[in-house]
């Protein structure tokens, strides 16, 4: 199943207190369940620096991926960034089947 990154900025307009963040995350939580079968959530953090969370996930293809995205811009009044990511060793496969340049 592919796996997916994505960088989230929540507007700051969106929450006025931090306990709000919490319930917010269980409603966004339960309506990626209840819409997106499938998806595995495989690491989630808080960040410093221009987007506020980092998310690491699997889903079954690319509309997947893109309705969780949406779903988050939805509850959370954010913006987000999302990108495909390949694991090291099926990179590695993939890259040893690439056969060499020609030698000029």
């Amino acid at each position: 199943m592919p796996s997916f990154v994505m960088l989230t900025r929540l507007n700051h307009e969106a929450l006025k207190q931090p306990n709000s963040l919490v319930d917010l995350s269980h409603e966004v939580t339960r309506r990626i369940k209840t819409e997106c079968p499938g998806v595995e959530w495989d690491a989630n953090y808080t960040i410093l620096g221009p987007a506020d969370y980092l998310d690491i996930f699997s889903a079954p293809d690319v509309e997947t991926a893109m309705k969780v995205a949406t779903i988050i811009r939805m509850f959370g009044h954010a913006d987000t960034e999302i990108w495909t990511a390949l694991e090291w060793d099926r990179f590695v496969e993939l890259a040893r089947s690439i056969p060499s340049a020609p030698k000029p």
